[in-house]
């Protein structure tokens, strides 16, 4: 049936038309069914018989009410016969109603149409924090609290590079690092000299243990020879760049 009726919800199907030709003897016995099984339950949605017993063969019209049977209970349709003859050129019809309200969101004219829920975003308005004058004020103090914080630690490493140099006999500390400057601070709060400024270096005088037994080098001819033949090669390249 999915191939016959429509596969819409809210259809129905309101009547049953056919039609069929029986050949058969009019003494024989010869019964046919037209029918269609329940798709949701057992047995038929729908079936009509009729008996050809004792009447001769002929055609057949019938339009058949049904009552507006929901689409989902259409099974498979058939035609069956019993006894002796034929079923010739059959063809069964179906008219079927479309209930366009099955679904009452479809069309706003509908019974039990509810309009759909909008949902409506409340409007929040944008305050650039930036823009606060309690927000500038504050800002404003934090800077202000900074600089006076940067000043004072510059003020401290100057007094501290003052003592070390005092310290240390006046020597220029410029080039040591903050780091540095911070932990020799660190230590002169604690009155605490690191013991390095304290040791002192063993001084004296070192003998010569060199002792030269000629006082006179010899000559070393060989390299004199090559020597000369340098600067003679040397020479001759340098005139040769001129007369050219």
């Amino acid at each position: 049936m999915q191939n016959v009726l429509p596969q819409q919800a809210g259809l129905t199907v309101n009547n049953i038309i056919y039609r069929y030709t029986a050949e058969k003897n009019a003494e024989d016995p010869f019964v046919v069914h037209v029918q269609n099984e329940n798709a949701l339950d057992t047995g038929y949605i729908f079936r009509e018989t009729d008996d050809w017993s004792g009447v001769p063969g002929n055609n057949i019209y019938k339009v058949i009410p049904v009552g507006a049977i929901p689409i989902e209970y259409w099974g498979d349709g058939s035609i069956e016969w019993e006894g002796e003859g034929n079923v010739v050129d059959p063809s069964v019809v179906y008219t079927y109603w479309y209930n366009t309200c099955f679904d009452p969101q479809t069309d706003p004219e509908c019974p039990g149409y509810e309009p759909p829920y909008t949902l409506v975003l409340p409007v929040i308005e944008f305050n650039d924090p930036l823009q606060d004058q309690y927000v500038l004020e504050e800002l404003e103090r934090k800077a202000k609290i900074e600089e006076e914080e940067e000043y004072e630690r510059k003020q401290r490493l100057a007094k501290t590079k003052k003592k070390l140099e005092n310290l240390l006999g006046g020597i220029n500390i410029q080039a040591m690092s903050e780091l540095a400057l911070s932990q020799e601070a660190a230590l002169l709060a604690m009155n605490y000299i690191p013991p390095a400024y304290l040791t002192s270096l063993r001084g004296g005088t070192y003998d010569e243990v060199l002792v030269l037994i000629d006082n006179k080098l010899p000559v070393n001819k060989k390299a004199r020879r090559v020597g000369l033949a340098q600067q003679l090669l040397h020479e001759e390249m340098v005139e040769a760049q001129y007369t050219k």
